[in-house]
C-alpha cells in the first residue's frame, strides 16, 4: 500500500537534513575538559603559589620545574578524562535504536539516526517515536506524551486524511513520545534539531549531576585540604620554635616548605582516577553485554541484595517452540526446536497429516492471523529470526511447520484488539472472500472464560463443563511439565461490535510452549545464593509451570500469584515478601507493589522488564535492568542497565563488575592518603627531630606525579577477586569504611618508621652527606610506594603470595616508577631535582628495608586473617 522512498532519495534527503540526532549540550569538547582540569583541580592553585614564590626568591630553574609539573598535572588529567569522556559516550552507543521503514517497497530495519524526512515508518507498541511523524493508518493508538509536555496521561491519536498543510495535533506523533498501546504507520515530517523535541533541546542546557561516588571523593578531599592546612601550619610553628633565623628569604623558604607540605597531602590524583576507574568498569560490563545507562548506578551494583527477574527471555531462553498441541480431546506432539520451521505432527507416537484435521487447521489459521510477529531469515547462514514476541514467533513457526504461511494467505483484518498484560489476550477480525471471522488467543483461564462453544471431531458443540474441566486439567499438565500454555479460539460472525466481539466463542485447543532455561542460569542463581542476594523469578505463567521452571533452575520455594498480590495490604506484602521465591500470574503492576514491598525491607532491589508498563516498577527500584534484544524502548528509556543480550548471568557478572570497582576505589583511596600521609609524617617528624628537610618540594611533586597518581590509576584496573561473590553485599557505606582506615594508617606509619630510619640513620650514624642521604629517601619512598601500590592489591592477601602479573598496569606502572627514578638521579636531570647519584650500597639498604615493609604487612595480614582481629576490635 505504500511505497516509501527509493534508497537512491533517501541518501540524498540524508545529506540535506543530516542525521536524525540531537545535539547533546552537555557534552564535553577537549575545550571544556581541559578548563575544567583548570577550574576543578585545587592542586594547581597551591602548585601557581608555589610557582609565584620560586620566582619571586630568584630559584628560576625550581620556577620552572613548578610551571613543568603544572602542565603535567594538567595534561595528564586531560587525556585521562577526555579517554574516559570518549569511552562512556561510546558505550552509550552501543545500544542503538532501530526503526522500520519502507524504502524500495520493502519493510527494513534501519537506524534510527538514518531516519529522513519522507520516510513511512511502522511502529508497535512499547517503541519510542523517532521522529515528528503524521499518522497515516492507527489502530488503538494511544500515545505517552510526558517526555513532552510533561502531563502523564495517555493521548488517543488518529489518522490523518490530509497530509499536507498544517495537520491537527491529533494526527501527529512527535520524537521522544512513546506508544503506550496499539500500532500505527506513520510518515516522517521532521527529524533531529527541526523536531518539537530539537526546538528545546536549543532553549535548554543540560547540567551535569554529580554522582554519588564523586560526592563521596569530594569529601576525602575536603577533609585531606583540612588535614593539609593543619599539617602546614603546625609544621610551620615547629620550624619557627626550632630557632630558625628568620631572614625574609628564609621566611620565604619555610614558606614553600609550608607550600610542599599542604601539596604532599592533598591527593590530586583522586578526580582523575574516580573518573578512569568508573568508565574501566562500563567498558569491563559493556564487554560482559550490560551497557551502563546511568554511571551512578555502578555504585549500587555493589550493595544489591535482591534481584527480581522476568522468566521469559532472561532466566529461559526465549526461544519458545510449540511442542504440544491439545484439541479436540487429542494430545498432539510437534516436532523441531527453536525457530526453524522444520518439524513434524504426531498423535500416539504416529506422524499425522494435519491437513485432514479441521480442528488443527483452525487452530492454526488463528496462530497466523492473531499475529503480529515476523519470521525472517538473516545472516549468510540464512538461519531465522524472530521480530516481534517471541511467543507469537513460535505460533508463526508451528503454522510454518504446516507450510501454512500469512503472505499465502488472501485476507484482510478488519478491526483489531491488541494484547495487553490486563486483557491477557488478542483479538482480530478477519475478513476472507465473503466470510468474516473472530480469532482469539490468550491466556488459557481468560479465553476459556470467554468461550461458550467447542469445536471437536468437525463439529462444533456447547461446551460441556465436564469438557471445560478436562481443558483446566491438560493446563495443569503442561504447566507441570513446564510448558507455558497459549488458548485459541474462534467465532464466524455477519456483523460485529467491538463490545461483543469477544463473547461466545468457540474454544480451539492450547498451545503447549517449551521455553527452556538458559544453560547458565541455575550455576548463576546458586552463585547468587552464595552472596547473599535473593533470586526471586517474576512470570505470567500460572503457578505451576513457575513452580516447574524454578525447580529446574534451582529457586524451589513460595509461590505467590498476582491475585494473591491484591488480596493482600501493602504492611501485609512487606512481611512475606522476603520469603516468596516465585511471583506467577503477574502484571506490571504488581512489580511495582513487590519493590515497594522489597524496599521497605532495606532491600537493594535490581528490578527487570521489558514491556511498556514495567516502566514505573524499573524507575522505583534501585536499578532498573532492561532487554536490549526483546526489550521496548520505553523499557529502556526508565533503565538504569540494558542488557545486550537479555541473559539473567550478565546480571550478576554486573552486580560482580559492580563490587570489584567499589573496591578498587577503595584500594586506590587508602592507597593515596597512605602516601600522602607518609610524606606528611616524614617532613614532620624530620622537622621535630631537628633533622634536615628529608624532601624538598620539587622531589615531592615528582613522587606524586610518578609514584603515585600512575600507580594509583593502575590499581583501578584490578581484576575482581575470586572470592568477590563469596560474601554478602556491601551494606551503603563510606569509601573510607573503619578497617581501610586502619589498614591505611598501618602502612603510613610503617613506610614513615622506614623511610625516617632510615634518613636518621645515614645523617647520624653514617654521617652521610645530604644531598646522598636525600636521594636515597628519595628513593626508598619511590620503592615503598611501588611496593604499598601491591599491597593494596587486597586487605587480606600478601604481596608476597599472589603473582605480580595479577595485574600488569601494575606491574607496568612499577617499572614505568623505577625508570623514572633511575633517569632523574643518574643523568643532568638530577640538578634540577637536587639529587646527587648513589652506590650500590644506598640501593642494597633501600631495596631491604622495602622488603622488609612487604614482610611486615604480609605477616599482618596473615594475623588477621587467622584471628580476626580487626573483626573483634571493630565489632
Amino acid at each position: 500500500m505504500y511505497n516509501g522512498l527509493t534508497s537512491i532519495d533517501a541518501k540524498l534527503l540524508l545529506d540535506k537534513f543530516g542525521h536524525n540526532e540531537l545535539h547533546q549540550s552537555n557534552q564535553s569538547g577537549p575545550i571544556k575538559i581541559l578548563f575544567r582540569q583548570i577550574r576543578s583541580n585545587s592542586v594547581i592553585y597551591l602548585l601557581f603559589a608555589t610557582l609565584i614564590i620560586a620566582f619571586f626568591i630568584g630559584k628560576i630553574t625550581t620556577a620552572y620545574t613548578i610551571l613543568g609539573v603544572i602542565i603535567i598535572v594538567i595534561f595528564v588529567s586531560f587525556i585521562q578524562e577526555f579517554k574516559a569522556e570518549r569511552s562512556i559516550n561510546a558505550l552509550k552507543k552501543m545500544i542503538t535504536q532501530k526503526s522500520i521503514v519502507i524504502r524500495d517497497e520493502k519493510e527494513i530495519e534501519i537506524d534510527t539516526c538514518d531516519l529522513v524526512p519522507g520516510d513511512v515508518v511502522i511502529l508497535r507498541t512499547g517503541e519510542k517515536i523517532p521522529a515528528d511523524c503524521i499518522i497515516l493508518e492507527e489502530k488503538e493508538l494511544r500515545i505517552d506524551e510526558s517526555t513532552l509536555t510533561g502531563e502523564s496521561k495517555d493521548i488517543k491519536k488518529k489518522s490523518s486524511k490530509n497530509i499536507s498543510g498544517n495537520p491537527d495535533p491529533e494526527t501527529m506523533i512527535f520524537m521522544g513520545t512513546f506508544i503506550i498501546t496499539g500500532k500505527c504507520i506513520a510518515k516522517a515530517l521532521h527529524t533531529g534539531m527541526n523536531t518539537k523535541f530539537g526546538s528545546i533541546a536549543r532553549l535548554i542546557s543540560s547540567t551535569e549531576k554529580e554522582l554519588p561516588l564523586q560526592t563521596k571523593v569530594n569529601k576525602i578531599i575536603h577533609q585531606m585540604v583540612i588535614f593539609a592546612i593543619i599539617a602546614a601550619i603546625i609544621t610551620g610553628v615547629i620550624m619557627l620554635l626550632r630557632g630558625l633565623p628568620l631572614s625574609y628569604v628564609q621566611g620565604i623558604e619555610v614558606l614553600i616548605v609550608v607550600l610542599a607540605l599542604a601539596i604532599a597531602a592533598f591527593p590530586e590524583g583522586f578526580p582523575v582516577v574516580l573518573i578512569v576507574t568508573l568508565a574501566t568498569g562500563a567498558y569491563r560490563m559493556a564487554k560482559k553485554n550490560a551497557i551502563i545507562n546511568r554511571m551512578s548506578i555502578i555504585e549500587t551494583l555493589g550493595e544489591t541484595t535482591a534481584i527480581c527477574s522476568d522468566k521469559t527471555g532472561t532466566i529461559t531462553t526465549g526461544e519458545m517452540t510449540v511442542k504440544k498441541l491439545y484439541s479436540s480431546g487429542k494430545i498432539i506432539d510437534i516436532s523441531g526446536a527453536g525457530y526453524e520451521e522444520i518439524g513434524e505432527f504426531y498423535y500416539n507416537n504416529k506422524k499425522i497429516d494435519i491437513c485432514k484435521d479441521l480442528e488443527i487447521q483452525k487452530l492454526l489459521y488463528t496462530a497466523v492471523f492473531c499475529n503480529d510477529a515476523k519470521i525472517e531469515r538473516t545472516g549468510e547462514s540464512n538461519d531465522y529470526s524472530i521480530k516481534g514476541s517471541p511467543t507469537e514467533g513460535a505460533l508463526m513457526i508451528l503454522a510454518a511447520k504446516a507450510k501454512l504461511y500469512r503472505e499465502d494467505l488472501k485476507y484482510s483484518i478488519l478491526e483489531e484488539i491488541p494484547f495487553s498484560s490486563e486483557r491477557k489476550m488478542m483479538s482480530v477480525v478477519v475478513q476472507e472472500n465473503k466470510s468474516i471471522s473472530v480469532y482469539v488467543k490468550g491466556a488459557p483461564e481468560t479465553v476459556l472464560h470467554k468461550c461458550t462453544h467447542i469445536l471437536k471431531n468437525g463439529k462444533i458443540s456447547i461446551l460441556s463443563n465436564s469438557e471445560r474441566k478436562e481443558i483446566l486439567d491438560k493446563i495443569s499438565e503442561f504447566s507441570g511439565n513446564s510448558f507455558r500454555s497459549i488458548a485459541l479460539a474462534y467465532k464466524d460472525v455477519k456483523k460485529y461490535s467491538l463490545k461483543n466481539i469477544e463473547m461466545d466463542l468457540v474454544f480451539l485447543g492450547i498451545a503447549g510452549l517449551e521455553d527452556p532455561p538458559r544453560p547458565e542460569v541455575k550455576e548463576a542463581i546458586a552463585l547468587c545464593k552464595t552472596a547473599g542476594i535473593k533470586v526471586k523469578m517474576i512470570t505470567g505463567d500460572n503457578p505451576e509451570t513457575a513452580r516447574a521452571i524454578g525447580l529446574e533452575i534451582g529457586l524451589n520455594g513460595e509461590v505467590l500469584t498476582g491475585a494473591q498480590i491484591d488480596a493482600l495490604s501493602d504492611d501485609e506484602l512487606s512481611k512475606i515478601v522476603n520469603d516468596i521465591v516465585i511471583f506467577a500470574r503477574v502484571r506490571p503492576e504488581h512489580k511495582l507493589r513487590i519493590v515497594h514491598a522489597l524496599k521497605a525491607n532495606s532491600e537493594i532491589v535490581t528490578m527487570t522488564g521489558d514491556g511498556v508498563n514495567d516502566a514505573p516498577a524499573l524507575k522505583e527500584a534501585h536499578i532498573g535492568v532492561a532487554m536490549g534484544k526483546n526489550g521496548t524502548d520505553v523499557s529502556r528509556e526508565a533503565s538504569d542497565l540494558i542488557l545486550k543480550d537479555d541473559h539473567f548471568s550478565t546480571i550478576v557478572d554486573a552486580i560482580k563488575e559492580g563490587r570489584t570497582i567499589f573496591m578498587n576505589i577503595q584500594k586506590f583511596t587508602a592507597y593515596q592518603i597512605s602516601i600522602n600521609v607518609t610524606q606528611v609524617l616524614l617532613i614532620m617528624l624530620s622537622i621535630f627531630i631537628g633533622l634536615p628537610l628529608p624532601l624538598i618540594a620539587i622531589q615531592i611533586l615528582f613522587m606524586n606525579i610518578i609514584s603515585d597518581e600512575i600507580t594509583a590509576i593502575s590499581l583501578s584496573f584490578n581484576p575482581y577477586a575470586k572470592d568477590i561473590m563469596s560474601v554478602p553485599p556491601r551494606k551503603k557505606s563510606e569509601i573510607l569504611t573503619n578497617k581501610v582506615i586502619i589498614f591505611l594508617i598501618i602502612a603510613g606509619i610503617l613506610m614513615t618508621i622506614c623511610a625516617i630510619g632510615l634518613y636518621y640513620f645515614m645523617i647520624n650514624a653514617l654521617n652521610t652527606p645530604l644531598p646522598i642521604a636525600r636521594t636515597t629517601v628519595f628513593l626508598i619512598m619511590s620503592l615503598l610506594a611501588i611496593a604499598n601500590a601491591f599491597n593494596f592489591r587486597s586487605f587480606r592477601k600478601g604481596a608476597l603470595t599472589r603473582s605480580p602479573f595479577i595485574n600488569k598496569y601494575l606491574f607496568y606502572a612499577a617499572i614505568a616508577s623505577i625508570i623514572a627514578t633511575i633517569t632523574i638521579i643518574y643523568t643532568p636531570l638530577n640538578k634540577i631535582f637536587e639529587l646527587a647519584p648513589i652506590g650500590f650500597n644506598e640501593w642494597i639498604l633501600a631495596g631491604v628495608i622495602t622488603l622488609l615493609f612487604i614482610v611486615i604487612t604480609d605477616t599482618l595480614k596473615f594475623a588477621n586473617n587467622k584471628y580476626k582481629i580487626l573483626d573483634r576490635t571493630l565489632k
